[in-house]
């Protein structure tokens, strides 16, 4: 690390307003076995760095592969003059920009190592849940995956800032296809975007119960391919955390970042039916609805102590009571809304994919508080309902307000008690008026740490990690669809 430091002071030109250089090394492996056949693992290992240059009130990146003393120097040089031409023709003078100075570290927790086992038994563990997910003839396709990466990177900055940070990372995943009743259908342990994922090492498996899921995923996919379809209606909607990972993601953390409520997004991904003028006093949701960026989590996604940017991340409310609170903005958006909105705070949440990209504004771990009302309360309240457990689509317009979401597994509730389960359920909502509908929210046995690996941002695009934990929660008069009439 020391070493790293050194290299950027030393490539860095003089007479700058501000420097950062991020560098960045990670490596991944993906195995799969499919059909009681292991694919061939896929290794990746890529390093780099991204310097920033802001001078003269402008801006400028540029990102190598190259971490010598030569390769540096002409990042550092390419930075300065793209800082140069844009400081006359930026919308924010970045003399005003934040200057983070902050020096820490962060690793994820570690009990079990990857590298601690073999390749050979990492497979013979794979091997085993596919085989377990053999439970008949009608189960026609079934693989059992390992998705592992670890990722070390350093941020120094020309103000004596320097964060180290380390992160392991897993992702398990069952997949059953069954074909019964001249219907297939799809079951996973956690989604087919991988919901269950989580820091740390093999010790995640356990807490997914990774090696005893095959025969209940490859179940569950033989009573979707048997039973009827989802009927359509209003409804009380009971979510799983493994759905409410997604509604949480798609119509609470992309319309509150900030720099999208900025306009950033427009041409690419979209707006958001947020304003700058909502918060502190817009109602959200129902009083029952209280989320925070929560970067300190345990073993969630998208823990860290300081963002990308450098600055050091607290757990802050971002809605309180169903009162939107603060957006998901960096230090630069809320440097940049002061003109607009005097005083707008935000989280430290600017993050980016990898060393070849600029940090933007990311939704991190962001987590719905557990209520006080157990699982079996809350069927009981249902009179007419669903229960919808792990996200299969979704669907979302410009603006992040009007969405309907497809989920792999739906359970009847008929006057207060578990029914037939069946399949292809859909739900669809506008955010405000959904968020409003929940009447009640799971207790802490109901809550989970979810997360996804695939969330797309930006121009160009990141795919970046994200965490969301949360309880089981009702939602009432809810516009339910499926196959049925």
């Amino acid at each position: 690390m020391p070493r790293i430091a050194a290299l950027a002071q030393s490539a860095a030109p003089t007479g700058l307003d501000f420097w950062s250089a991020r560098f960045v090394t990670e490596s991944a492996e993906r195995l799969t076995v499919r059909n009681d056949v292991a694919e061939a693992p896929s290794r990746e290992r890529d390093t780099g760095v991204m310097v920033c240059v802001q001078h003269g009130g402008g801006q400028g990146f540029a990102a190598t592969s190259d971490v010598s003393d030569h390769g540096l120097r002409q990042a550092f040089a390419q930075a300065q003059s793209l800082a140069a031409a844009s400081a006359a023709h930026s919308v924010f003078d970045f003399r005003d920009a934040p200057r983070p100075s902050a020096t820490g570290s962060f690793t994820s927790s570690n009990q079990r190592p990857v590298a601690q086992t073999t390749l050979a038994e990492r497979f013979d563990l794979l091997k085993e849940v596919c085989a377990s997910a053999n439970i008949g003839a009608e189960i026609v396709d079934r693989s059992a995956a390992l998705w592992t990466t670890h990722t070390e990177q350093t941020l120094v900055t020309s103000d004596g800032g320097h964060m180290a940070q380390s992160w392991d990372f897993v992702v398990p995943n069952i997949t059953a296809v069954a074909s019964a009743n001249n219907d297939t259908q799809t079951r996973t342990s956690a989604g087919q975007y991988n919901g269950f994922c989580q820091q740390g090492g093999l010790e995640v498996l356990d807490r997914a119960g990774f090696a005893q899921d095959g025969p209940r995923v490859a179940r569950e996919a033989l009573e979707l391919a048997r039973a009827a379809n989802c009927p359509t209606g209003v409804m009380d909607v009971l979510l799983m955390p493994d759905q409410m990972m997604l509604q949480i993601h798609e119509s609470i953390g992309h319309p509150l970042e900030l720099d999208r409520i900025l306009g950033d997004e427009r041409n690419f991904a979209g707006t958001s039916f947020v304003t700058l003028d909502m918060f502190g006093h817009y109602a959200y949701g129902s009083p029952l609805l209280n989320v925070s960026f929560a970067p300190d989590q345990a073993h969630e996604f998208a823990g860290f102590a300081f963002d990308d940017d450098g600055t050091e991340a607290q757990q802050a409310w971002i809605i309180r009571h169903g009162i939107l609170q603060r957006p998901l903005g960096g230090s630069l958006s809320q440097a940049r809304v002061q003109a607009l909105a005097p005083g707008m705070g935000g989280v430290a949440t600017t993050r980016a994919c990898n060393w070849n990209r600029a940090p933007i504004d990311r939704m991190s771990n962001l987590n719905i508080a557990p209520g006080d009302s157990s699982l079996a309360q809350m069927v009981a309240s249902m009179d007419y309902g669903i229960v919808l457990r792990t996200n299969a689509s979704w669907s979302i317009d410009d603006s992040r307000n009007k969405f309907q979401f497809g989920c792999e597994w739906g359970q009847m509730v008929r006057h207060g008690q578990l029914a037939e389960i069946v399949k292809r359920p859909n739900y669809r909502g506008i955010s405000a008026g959904f968020w409003r509908s929940l009447a009640m929210v799971g207790d802490a046995s109901t809550f989970q740490v979810m997360g996804t690996p695939y969330c797309g941002k930006g121009e160009p695009n990141q795919v970046i990690r994200v965490g969301h934990a949360s309880p089981a929660c009702l939602f009432k008069g809810v516009s339910v669809f499926g196959g049925a009439a």
